[in-house]
């Protein structure tokens, strides 16, 4: 499986989101292996990942990807990881 954190830029923030990812999926039991990276919103496109992550301020832009998880606060960690095990069960990657 691959995730995709976009953000406007494919910089900054889009990077702290992928960084906050590896480290949850470290902190759960995934079933597979599970690559990250990170994108601008522009160049990003369904096929380049199975699930793509975003802020609230790209959600409607996003929606065009597919599968996308959207933040309402990129930076709580902790709403990141509820909303990513909740989604990982629906690919049935985790327990």
């Amino acid at each position: 499986m691959k995730i995709l954190v976009v953000c406007g830029h494919g910089l900054g923030s889009s990077f702290m989101v992928e960084m906050n990812v590896q480290d949850v999926l470290k902190n759960i039991s995934v079933n597979e292996s599970i690559e990250v990276e990170h994108s601008d919103i522009m160049t990003a496109s369904p096929e380049m990942a199975d699930l793509f992550i975003c802020g609230r301020d790209l959600e409607e832009n996003a929606s065009r990807l597919g599968e996308v998880l959207v933040l309402d606060n990129i930076l709580d960690k902790q709403e990141l990881e509820e909303k990513l095990l909740e989604r990982l069960k629906t690919f049935n990657l985790v327990d």
